[in-house]
């Protein structure tokens, strides 16, 4: 029985630890977290952000039996994104296809989680470890170190050294793994920091007082003026997660020193979202630090026949409207999963595929974030026409014009064939957004 070691138990780690305990008994797993378990985290005091799951997310979950149905119960089912404009107007953005899943990234931890646990009870082939921070990696000696950082850790406790014959690296945009390949031959990375800072925060759909509430089973967008934004996605508690974002040259305006600081920056901006905003939740806006978000892109996602980068620390990308960070991360564990059945668990030629296979769409991925939407505003009226136009002339001519780009986003389109299919729209965006950085 082999030991795959998987460093990060977010969305892709977990789920692709799923995949491997359905092979029979060719693989113990065990799975290694920095931060605690998320089970006994309050949902105000965890690192979330909101996600839109899509076909593509979906569909990578269906292969494991009544995780698509648990995940889509434990979220909202949206069918359309809400764009606040100036007065109190709004705008609808109808997903007419089919409707994405809202849920944040501690529900998708929890219910992947949930799955796992149930789906190994009693085979001994899981093994799950919070609170261990590692701090090195040494590929020809197949070890890990790992660090507790439990609250209850004592300085005098040692490092934990774990042996592997499998490694994979789901530890994120900064991940620890990834560091080690730069220590290899014909190994390039690239890393850019995204032009805008973020805080969440958490709300009721509705205020009770004055009866003013959001318009349900829909993802909410504030665009106030260029490079401030509120984005914020349903919850199947009937509230909100929402990150607010603001240019990297402007973060101090969220660094709020107090209570009424944070209410007069809702009423300056988000006039109709401060309606909703708690006194609590304003002073835990206070508290939260500012962060900042990465974009990676990396020249291959193995090392060997031994270890696979996924997820983020392959190919992070930030969080937009467009939302397909964890969607495409849910993907990447579909995919190797597959290459391990075409090549019968060979993973020198599977891992040697999963890079081949996967880094033209990831690369693609990597231009298409953040140049989809534009920041100016006269550029995001054009971008809606352009959207109701593909709609129609998609429809009258299937062979000569391709669907809208939010619809093939939202699909399982390979990212490599929607960028070749809005090759000029994405340059555009991009070169109009370069002047708000």
């Amino acid at each position: 029985m082999e030991k795959v070691v998987i460093i990060g138990a977010g969305p892709c780690g977990l789920l692709l630890a799923h995949y491997l305990l359905r092979r029979g008994d060719r693989y113990q797993v065990e799975i290694y977290e920095r931060l605690g378990d998320p089970t006994k985290v309050a949902l105000s005091d965890s690192r979330t952000i909101p996600y839109s799951l899509n076909e593509r997310g979906l569909g990578a979950l269906r292969p494991i039996e009544g995780l698509e149905e648990a995940m889509q119960t434990a979220g909202v089912e949206n069918w359309k994104i809400v764009r606040h404009k100036a007065k109190g107007k709004i705008q609808l953005l109808p997903r007419r296809q089919q409707a994405t899943v809202d849920i944040d990234r501690i529900r998708v931890v929890k219910t992947l989680l949930s799955s796992l646990v149930a789906m190994a009870e009693g085979s001994g082939r899981l093994k799950l470890h919070f609170n261990y921070k590692c701090i090195g990696v040494d590929f020809p000696r197949q070890t890990l170190l790992l660090e507790s950082v439990s609250p209850e850790a004592t300085a005098e406790l040692q490092p934990l050294l774990v042996h592997y014959d499998r490694l994979v690296g789901a530890d994120g945009a900064r991940s620890t793994v990834r560091s080690q390949f730069l220590k290899t031959q014909s190994f390039d990375f690239e890393q850019t920091r995204y032009r805008s800072c973020y805080k969440t925060l958490f709300f009721p759909s509705k205020n009770d007082e004055t009866g003013y509430e959001l318009q349900p089973q829909g993802f909410h967008v504030w665009q106030p003026e260029e490079g401030i934004t509120l984005i914020a996605g349903p919850q199947q508690s009937g509230g909100y997660v929402g990150v607010i974002f603001a240019p990297r040259n402007r973060q101090d305006i969220l660094n709020f020193q107090s209570l009424t600081q944070v209410k007069e920056f809702f009423r300056q901006y988000f006039p109709e979202a401060s309606l909703l905003l708690t006194d609590t939740e304003a002073e835990a806006l206070v508290k939260r630090p500012i962060s900042s978000q990465l974009k990676i892109r990396c020249s291959r996602y193995h090392h060997e026949d031994r270890v696979l980068l996924i997820g983020d620390a392959a190919h992070a990308v930030g969080s937009s409207a467009t939302g397909q960070g964890c969607n495409a991360a849910l993907e990447d564990a579909q995919i190797f999963a597959r290459l391990l059945d075409e090549w019968e668990d060979s993973w020198e030629i599977a891992l040697a595929k999963f890079t081949e296979e996967r880094q033209p769409d990831a690369h693609a991925l990597g231009e298409l974030d953040g140049n989809i939407i534009p920041i100016s505003q006269i550029l995001f009226a054009e971008f809606i026409l352009r959207e109701r136009w593909a709609k129609i002339a998609h429809r009258w001519f299937p062979q000569l014009v391709a669907p809208p780009l939010r619809e093939l986003m939202n699909s399982n389109t390979p990212y490599a064939e929607i960028l070749n299919k809005y090759r000029r729209w994405v340059a555009k965006v991009k070169a109009s957004n370069l002047k708000f950085d």
